[in-house]
């Protein structure tokens, strides 16, 4: 850097030069926000001449002091600054000898004289969290919360000799959320946009820019600091009076009410805005009606009859409990450590002792906090023993519950062994040897994290297409089911930790699902082949695999949803600031069809959940296994009760209660059209929002300057992919003439006389067990579905298409069909206008040249989901793939979804988009906001 007199010449990486004011500073305070504002300045090229902070603490010097340290800033730790009212001499001596040009106080706790304070050459200013005149004094963003202050905020103001009264330099503000604390404030806005505007401030006072406000006397306000005895809670005031005075103070001092005659501190508050859930009457002194110790946290009333709940407890001793846990807070019995648990304390230990450098020696009494631990050293504990400890995941909370070292380190054990879970997850298998595996099958209706019986004790029989046996019995869901798992994903959303969780915690845990479905790969493979006849090459590498990758996008995607700003005309003379946010809608319905089970769960329940919302799923009747070992592996990841329910059962049942349910706030459905608009008229009942993916008869156009060997691959695969059981299957083929002869005999040969073909391609295919690996043809899904294939070809037989080859049904046992193809098909006949959701082939001719002919056959269909165009004109291509009416247009490929790329259909095909980023948007409401200052 070179230095001109009072100015410096910085050089960027993108080649602009410019001059910077700079300033000689004297930094006086002390604490992490003072070492960040040191550090800022530092790097904006201000010359920091001394740092004045505050002596070591049981030998633990303050991080300001560390950092300036450091950097070989001097540095003088002062007691006091006046003795009697008169500045001490020796301290006004160290301070005039560094030469400041400005004092900077970013956060003090001592009083510093005037003639220090109007000794440089621009006199001080000071950082002070709130929006000033409002709340003078030391206690300031706890006044802000008790008060019940809509914003809060920060002033830099120039000091004067009054207290907090001088004239404004710069402020900024945020909106306080209904259940925001004081460290959620500090951290989300006082603490980074702090900094930012402490060197701003700085800045501007180098550029000779600075304003000096006076402060108005009209609306201000000085309240005094908030002492532990004055923290005790009033009881007969309102819900929301009662919340804003426990947030208000917490952490420190902390608001409290005497139980049992025991003061007894609260924290973690929020508003109760859903019905009270159950729970055990706690008596409190003052209150008129007792609280209610409930599974999410104890429950408070307020004289309006409005609630509120508290998350934490902590007790005189210093020990804090979860709320929920008030009347079994003294049953944990203390458990002997094994080796390898003896080798997890002592690096702990080694942990603990490099945070709490003033303590000699840590012991099994020591405190943590009254050690000289700090909120910020809280987060520094839990990501070393992330990193120390073989990953394990504890939470801030974690640390404040046990405070002492020999009680973390219990809670420590009990983490690592799975004991400190609510309930341990009990799964009735049905296990199976088969596939050179034991294959463990949950079979009964998950509902608020554990499995059960339906209430009534109905059950069905589950089929294995390959040779029609019975693979197990599963609970079949009665209405009384549905209605509890709806309450369970409401109480979740509304009262549970999934509602609470910050959105990389939603995606941590999505990520490690993600982990645990690509473990269990063959294991579910295998369910799958068993349960929808998939081949077990084809399910491994698409039905799983591909929910792998779903899981691990969605995860990606929950940190990163954001609304936008937006310019408004302004409300002169006043001004406005208009945004948005993106919000979870709550409960979501998800009800998805059986030919691939487990990706289109995936495929809505990701997005779902990425968004923030809880869910009830209902898998397809026939299909329902893979859905519910997806149920037990979401517990495993951490997903808390209620979030995930699944019920097995009819559409009849259980889909149409959830398509009418009033607490149902979004239904995804994927499956025929005719059941997409029952349900669109079922939802119109509270107007919930719905998705639909529905039926298709996509077209596939081949014209005659294709690739034709690729066109003749790739048609193969658009019709039999999966069986024919393929959402986007090109229910019709349109060939161009001069090349539909040779396209169909490059699919089949003559075989004999009298026109007999033998399509070559297809007797290629492998048809027999799914598990087999040779196999590439599997059974259809249900014998049901096999007998609706078979009508329709003989409906095609009837209408005079020309059948080459299939059309039955495999003489073996199960559900198999032939490979069918059909040849002039024409326009009317039933084969050409309806899906057959199976391994038919349907082939059209159009004339040479005849494009605009050919989109207007294609396009005469009520359906849209998908398309295809094999031609190696780019011109034609664009072309046709403009004026195609589908969701989806391939373009010399089929079948190439992604999840990152959207997928939904048009007209009856439905509406609405699964995976990509438009996804999210099916699971979101937009709040428009607007504020006036």
């Amino acid at each position: 850097m070179l230095r001109r007199g009072s100015q410096a010449l910085r050089r960027f990486s993108t080649g602009r030069v410019y001059f910077k004011n700079q300033l000689k500073l004297a930094l006086i305070g002390q604490s992490l926000f003072g070492q960040e504002v040191y550090s800022h300045l530092c790097k904006e090229g201000h010359r920091v001449v001394g740092v004045f902070t505050v002596p070591d603490k049981d030998g633990k010097a303050d991080p300001l002091a560390m950092a300036a340290e450091k950097d070989g800033t001097p540095v003088f730790k002062f007691p006091r600054w006046r003795v009697k009212g008169k500045t001490i001499k020796e301290v006004a001596e160290a301070y005039r000898s560094v030469g400041a040009e400005l004092n900077v106080l970013p956060f003090c706790t001592q009083f510093i004289p005037m003639d220090v304070i109007d000794s440089p050459k621009h006199g001080s200013i000071i950082y002070h969290p709130s929006i000033l005149p409002r709340h003078r004094g030391a206690s300031a963003i706890n006044w802000t919360l008790i008060m019940g202050d809509k914003k809060a905020g920060f002033s830099v103001f120039w000091a004067d000799d009054g207290l907090d009264t001088g004239p404004i330099l710069l402020q900024r503000s945020c909106d306080v959320e209904p259940n925001d604390t004081v460290d959620a404030i500090y951290n989300r806005f006082l603490f980074p946009e702090g900094i930012k505007a402490m060197v701003e401030a700085v800045q501007l006072i180098a550029d000779g820019k600075a304003p000096r406000i006076p402060q108005p006397e009209e609306g201000a306000t000085y309240e005094g600091i908030q002492k532990k005895e004055n923290a005790e809670i009033s009881w007969d005031q309102s819900a929301e009076v009662l919340h804003n005075w426990i947030r208000g103070h917490d952490k420190v001092p902390g608001a409290w009410t005497e139980i049992n005659g025991q003061m007894v501190t609260f924290y973690g508050s929020s508003l109760l805005n859903s019905p009270v859930p159950p729970g055990e009457p706690l008596e409190m002194k003052g209150a008129k009606k007792p609280g209610l110790v409930t599974k999410h946290g104890l429950v408070l009333f307020g004289n309006d009859g409005k609630a509120l709940m508290v998350r934490n407890l902590q007790f005189e001793d210093g020990k804090m409990i979860p709320a929920s846990q008030y009347f079994s807070a003294g049953e944990t019995a203390v458990v002997e450590l094994t080796a390898e648990e003896k080798k997890v304390a002592e690096t702990i230990k080694v942990i603990w002792a490099g945070i709490l450098s003033n303590v000699p020696v840590i012991e099994d009494s020591t405190d943590f906090f009254k050690s000289g631990a700090s909120s910020m050293d809280v987060v520094r504990l839990v990501e070393e023993i992330r990193q120390k400890c073989g990953g394990l995941q504890l939470q801030n909370e974690d640390v404040y519950m046990a405070t002492k070292f020999e009680d973390f380190i219990q809670k420590v054990v009990r983490k690592l062994r799975g004991e400190d879970q609510e309930e341990e997850l009990v799964v009735d298998y049905v296990s199976k040897e088969v596939n050179e595996m034991t294959v463990n099958i949950p079979y009964q209706c998950f509902i608020n994290g554990q499995f059960t019986d339906a209430e009534d004790g109905k059950t069905y029989d589950t089929i294995n297409p390959t040779d029609g046996s019975t693979i197990c019995k599963v609970s079949y869901a009665s209405l009384v089911d549905v209605d509890k798992a709806v309450a369970a994903a409401k109480d979740a959303f509304d009262n549970g930790e999934w509602g609470r969780m910050n959105a990389r915690e939603r995606g941590r845990l999505m990520y490690r699902l993600a982990d645990l479905l690509e473990e269990n790969q063959e294991e579910l493979a295998t369910i799958e082949a068993l349960d929808s006849g998939a081949v077990y090459t084809l399910a491994l590498k698409t039905h799983i695999g591909m929910s792998v990758q779903t899981f691990r996008y969605f995860a990606g995607w929950c940190d990163k949803i954001q609304g936008s700003t937006i310019p408004i005309n302004q409300a002169r003379p006043n001004r406005n600031l208009t945004f948005t946010k993106k919000e979870p809608l709550g409960v979501c319905a998800i009800i998805i069809p059986w030919n691939y089970p487990l990706m289109m769960l995936a495929w809505k329940s990701a997005a779902c959940l990425a968004a923030g919302n809880t869910l009830v799923l209902k898998p397809a009747q026939v299909t329902p296994l893979t859905a519910l070992k997806f149920a037990e592996l979401s517990v495993k990841a951490g997903f808390p009760k209620g979030v995930i329910n699944i019920i097995p059962g009819s559409g009849g049942v259980a889909g149409q209660r959830l398509s009418e349910h009033p607490d149902i706030r979004k239904l995804g459905f994927t499956g025929s059209t005719p059941i997409g608009k029952q349900i669109m008229r079922s939802a119109a009942s509270n107007l919930k929002k719905v998705s639909l993916e529905l039926g298709g008869k996509s077209p596939l156009i081949i014209f005659n300057d294709c690739e034709i060997d690729k066109a003749v691959r790739m048609g193969m695969g658009a019709v039999f992919f999966n069986k024919g059981e393929n959402c986007i299957a090109a229910g019709r083929l349109f060939v161009e003439e001069s090349i539909h002869d040779e396209f169909v005999t490059r699919v089949s040969v003559v075989f004999c006389k009298l026109g007999d073909i033998q399509v070559e391609e297809i007797k290629k295919m492998k048809i027999g067990d799914p598990l087999d690996r040779s196999t590439d043809h599997g059974p259809q899904n249900h014998k049901a579905h096999l007998e609706k294939l078979l009508q329709y070809c003989e409906a095609g037989v009837k209408e005079g298409a020309t059948l080459v080859y299939g059309g039955r049904q495999v003489p073996r046992p199960g559900f198999f069909m032939e490979p069918t193809v059909f040849t002039d098909v024409e326009d009317h006949m039933y084969l050409a206008r309806e899906e057959s959701f199976g391994p038919i082939m349907v082939i059209s001719k159009f004339q040479n040249g005849d494009i605009d002919g050919v989109l207007l056959r294609a396009n005469n269909t009520e359906y849209g989901l998908a398309s295809g165009v094999f031609t190696r004109d780019i011109n034609k291509a664009m072309y046709v793939s403009e004026k195609l009416e589908a969701g989806t247009v391939f373009i010399n490929t089929y079948n190439k979804t992604d999840v990152a790329a959207p997928f939904g259909g048009v007209k009856q095909s439905g509406f609405g988009k699964d995976l990509g980023e438009e996804a999210l948007n099916e699971y979101l409401k937009t709040k428009t906001v607007t504020l006036e200052y």
